[in-house]
Order: C-alpha cells, then structure tokens, then sequence
C-alpha cells in the first residue's frame, strides 16, 4: 500500500467517527420519536406533518422533524403554540404515567436549528412554522390568529365611548338599582359597557350575568336618544344560545324601563356560526372582516367555550365602532379546540384592580366610591377597566354546599373541597367507589329517581322539562365509568324496570323515550351541537311512528323523523364539556377509577356548578384530590400580547 495512504488513514478514521456518530445520533432520534408514536404521545396526523415540514430541507433534520411533530401534538391538545423553554427544561415524559423520559435537543442547538429551516420563520414572516423572540413555535395560522386578535382587541380598548349623557345615564341607573344596599358589581359592569367598546361581565353561577346584561342593554337603549340599535345575541352552542334568550326574556318582566325599551330588547339568541353564517364546505363565514355584521351590539354568552379561530373570525365580522360584550365564566373548562382564550383576556391572576381614572368617572356618574383593591393603578389600565368580575351568588349560600365547594375546587384547596364534598348533605351527596361493580349497585335507583318521571309523560314539552331536571355527568367518555357505558347501563335499568323497551334492532336504536344530543350543526334544520331532544309518538296522531322533540326558541317544541337527524348521540349521560351552557336540578357526577389528564379543577367545578340545587359525586378521595390539584395551562402567547408580559 502506498504510504501517502497510511498518511490519509487518520483523516479517514475521523471523517469516518464523524458519519457514524451523525447516523447513531439521527437513528436514536427516529427511534425516540417511533417510540412516542407507539407509546400514543404522538398520533398519525403529528408524524405526516413533521415529514411534510422536513420536505423543505435538503438533508435530514431530526431535530426539526421533533419540533415540527410536538407542536402539531400541542395544538391539537388545544394549546396554541409550543413552548420550547418548557419542553427542554422539563423534557418529554410518555407512556401510561410519563414514567418514561427523552431529553429534547438544548434549546440553543434547538433553535438554532429551527431558524436555519426554510419552514420556520420569525413573526411577519410567511412560513408553515413561526418561532417567536420567547421561543414559542407556531403553526401560522394560529399564530396569525393571535395576532388578529390582540390587534383587534386593543383598538377596541384603547377606543372608549366618551360622549355620554351623564344625565340620562344617572337617571338609568337609579331607575335600574334602585337599591342603597352594599357596592353593587352588577351597576359597575353596566357603567363599564355603556363607556367602552369591548367588556367582560365574569363570575360564578348564580351571579346574575345575563340579568346583569338584560339591565346592560335596556341603559344602552336610554341612552341611544332613540336611535334604533341593531343588538344581537349570541353563543357557543344552540343549547347555550337558547337559555340567554330564555333568561333575557324573564329578565325583561322585571325591568323597570318603557314599553318601547322592552320591545327593544331582543330574546331570540343564536349560535356564533348561525349569526355569522357558514359557508357550506368552508371554515370561512359569510360576515367577515370585509362583509360585517350589521350590528352596534354583540352580546356573547358562554364565551369560556369560544376557541381561538372562532373568537378571532368573531371579533373580525364585527365593525369597530360596535360594542362587544362577553359574559362567561373564567373558571369554567377551556374551549375543546385550540386556546383557553376568555381566560387569556381576563388573565385571572389580576382581574379586581381598576384604573384611578375609571374610579373617579365611575364615581361622576353613580356619585358612588369604587369598592376596589388599594391597588389600583395609576396610568396603565390596559384591560383591566373592560372586566368586572360578579361577586356574589344569589343561587349558593356563602357558608356552605357547592357554593363554597366549588370556590375551594377553584382554590386548588383539594383537602378543603373533599371536606365539603363529604359534609354538606343539605346540597352534596358522596359515593366512594371502591370497585367496577359498585356502578351496578349504586346506579338503578338514582337512575329510575332521576328519570321515570319524564318516562311516564306523554306530553313532548313536559317530558323536556323533566328530563332536564336531571342529568349524569361523566369524566371521561370510555371506560367503565364513562359516558358510553354509563347510557349503555341506564338503558339496562330503565329496560330490566318496564320503563322503555329495548330496541327492535340495532340498525334502528330508537324507543320511546330515548334521550338524544345532537352533536354536528345543522343549519338546515336548525338543530346545534348540544341540543337535546327525547323521542316520543306525536299525541295529535293515532299512529304509533316515533319523533324526536325539540325545544324551540319561542316556547314550543319542533319534531323531526329520527332519520332526518345529523350525528347525534343517546343522552341519559353526558361528558362534563357537553354539558357546558346547561343547568340541571339535580345532578350525578361520576369520576373515573384511575387518573387521566383531563381531569382537572376546572372539570371539577364546571361539573358541579351545573347542579342548581343538589349535586352527587360518585368516586375516590385520590382522584379527585389530583383533580382539583390540576389546573389548564394551555400555551399561547395570547395573554403576553394584552398585558404586556
């Protein structure tokens, strides 16, 4: 051999040490991520994306596919980015109970990397990926919906109505709350939308949101001087759409305003994709940014159910001269989609502080001192003069049953809730579940007591209102503890007690009796996810063909042949995040045997606060102890863009 390639070979043995390794280490990185696709962390769709993301490099780039799969995985958890500080810091735990671990690459080397990526771009840019100065990755659509939407709201904020007439105003307000009781949070959230062009009314259940906003419109009405407001109602879904116009409707008997006001007023509500108007195989909407809504008032209810392209597509359709008014509960559960995005605006660490200059025109128009914090803020309101949060409950008492329960859940006080979930018979009912078959024996009373009555009731309208006297509330939707076994045992029950017949087939579920939700919109027909409907003979007609009723908006029911329905589900039991816009008498609520991750204290209290007066909680000290230890924290850079942070 020549001896200039023994001269060569250590070249050679380095060149070689070099490839071996970058073939090892890319080879352990597939590995991992094979090892996250099995395990579940990361599903189909995450995987196809990543491939499609590294396509646009020429050579292989395992440390993009990574970041590109992750935030795929992050957004269709509902977060609305990637945050690749926590991820390196914490790592990436999987498998059954993140026992298993695999270490990210550093974030320097990491982003690094991805700002070298023809698919990754900085904010402005217009690429698949956006990486931010705080190291957040986005898909750019959601970050580009932050982006409209922090806009959108921030002209609205910083855009306050200042022409009032402060006599007229006055006159309103003491014809409204007339009372001279203690401060009165539901007159400082309607001075707060009569001065700005963009509010929040917040609280608990009981609180008087929707009164609060049925003596919101009738002062905006006064002081309009006449002029005609074109107002519209709306919410997440048809269930929810239909309860503020049945509370603005009984809020309006009790109004203290003209007949002409009253008229005005309006009780007919409508979902958000109805008002904006679908366009049939499109994610777009007839009103947009170029065609808006012609409408000076948009009042939403439920908005913790909004998720962040609904929300940004909303605020876009909507002029900017309108107002637009939330009501919702911050500390309910997060959208199902994509963003946590009331809880984001309302940022719910700093919500009971007002700005010195809204104190001091507060007090002008009500001749009344805020009842607020000391520390009240001098020249930096942002949002914090567009949130009042309603304080008291006019549904719970303040010393005890699920009123106090649900604040310590809210607390993230477990040992504190578990207490009154175990000492408050007056409201709350405890089962511990020690095994599976505890279900069996526990449910067949609590099911024929819950439900025989509307069973027994031949009139559709009647029959609706029993049936939502009481409603199961499930965690989780499989398992033995879940929404699918828990109706497949009621029907069980209520077969096994003469109360319904079992089915002739199961190509034709249906019985009188059957409970059933819808859960696709059908805007042909009028019937919304969550809508509920029982199926039932029509009394006028001798035949015994089965129907299934609707409540309508105005009182009276709606009927439809069970083949004309759109997807639709049996409905003697419930998720939790279904059963968000409903209320109920009585409920049952069943918690699973083991942990999952969507369990947390905003399932807890959501799934408590829709019991009006008694609630039963069926499960074990531990898990739901985890639970109310648990809190949503989805990733957006969303509050960062409001507040400043």
């Amino acid at each position: 051999m020549p001896t200039f390639l023994f001269s060569l070979f250590p070249i050679f043995s380095f060149l070689f040490s070099i490839l071996f390794r970058w073939t090892f280490n890319l080879t352990m990185k597939q590995d991992s991520i094979n090892t996250l696709y099995k395990t579940g962390y990361l599903s189909d769709i995450d995987l196809h994306f990543a491939k499609f993301i590294t396509g646009f490099e020429k050579n292989e780039a395992p440390d993009l596919y990574l970041a590109a799969a992750l935030v795929s995985r992050s957004t269709g958890n509902g977060d609305g980015c990637l945050d690749l500080d926590a991820v390196t810091r914490n790592s990436i735990h999987f498998g059954l109970n993140g026992e298993n671990e695999l270490k990210p690459p550093g974030l320097s080397k990491w982003t690094e990397t991805l700002t070298k990526s023809r698919a990754v771009g900085k904010p402005g840019d217009i690429r698949p990926l956006i990486l931010d100065k705080k190291n957040r990755l986005y898909l750019y659509r959601y970050w580009d919906y932050e982006q409209q939407l922090s806009t959108n709201i921030c002209e609205r904020i910083n855009n306050d109505i200042d022409k009032l007439d402060i006599t007229i105003l006055s006159n309103g307000l003491n014809r409204l709350f007339p009372e001279n009781g203690p401060f009165n949070w539901q007159k400082v959230a309607t001075v707060m939308a009569a001065m700005k062009r963009f509010c929040i009314i917040t609280g608990g259940p009981g609180t008087g949101k929707t009164f609060t906003m049925a003596k919101t419109l009738a002062l905006l009405l006064a002081l309009s001087s006449g002029k005609r407001l074109r107002i519209l109602l709306a919410a997440p879904t048809g269930k929810a759409a239909a309860r503020i116009g049945e509370s603005i409707k009984a809020a309006k008997k009790t109004l203290d305003c003209s007949g002409d006001i009253l008229a005005a007023i309006p009780s007919e509500a409508y979902t958000i994709h109805r008002m904006l108007k679908t366009i049939p195989g499109s994610p777009y909407f007839y009103y947009n940014a170029e065609n808006q809504l012609p409408a000076d008032i948009v009042v939403v209810d439920e908005a913790s159910m909004m998720d962040l392209a609904l929300t940004t597509k909303l605020f876009e359709a909507i002029k900017s001269h309108a107002r637009i008014i939330l009501i919702g509960d911050r500390d309910q559960l997060a959208s199902v989609e994509t963003g946590f995005v009331l809880a984001d605006i309302c940022d719910r660490e700093h919500i009971d502080m007002f700005s010195t200059a809204f104190c001091q025109r507060y007090k002008e128009m009500t001749r009344q001192d805020m009842d607020v914090s000391q520390l009240s803020l001098q020249n930096r309101p942002g949002l914090y003069d567009h949130i009042t949060v309603l304080k008291k409950s006019f549904r719970f008492a303040d010393f005890g049953g699920i009123g106090v329960c649900s604040r310590a859940v809210n607390q993230g006080k477990a040992d504190e809730a578990l207490f009154h979930i175990k000492n408050s018979p007056d409201q709350i009912s405890w089962k511990k579940l020690s095994g599976s078959d505890d279900i069996s024996r526990f449910l067949p009373e609590t099911v024929i007591k819950g439900y025989a009555q509307y069973l027994n009731t031949p009139d559709p309208l009647k029959a609706l209102e029993l049936f939502n006297q009481f409603k199961i509330l499930c965690a989780v939707k499989f398992g033995p503890t879940g929404v699918n076994e828990i109706n497949r045992l009621t029907e069980e029950i209520l077969i096994e007690n003469s109360l319904i017949e079992r089915p002739h087939s199961p190509t034709f579920p249906w019985y009188r009796g059957r409970p059933v939700l819808i859960t696709r919109n059908d805007y042909s027909l009028d019937l919304f996810n969550g809508d509920i409907g029982i199926t039932l003979p029509a009394p006028e007609l001798k035949s015994n063909d089965l129907y299934v009723y609707f409540a309508g908006v105005s009182g009276q029911v709606r009927r439809f042949h069970p083949h004309r329905l759109p997807e639709h589900e049996t409905a003697y039991a419930m998720t939790v995040h279904k059963s968000q816009g409903s209320e109920f008498e009585t409920v049952l609520l069943i918690f699973p045997n083991q942990d999952y991750p969507v369990l947390s204290r905003e399932l807890v209290y959501t799934g408590m606060t829709r019991a009006r007066k008694h609630i039963s909680i069926w499960g074990t000290e531990k898990i739901i102890e985890g639970a109310v230890l648990r809190f949503i924290d989805r990733t957006s850079g969303l509050k960062d863009a409001l507040w400043g942070k």
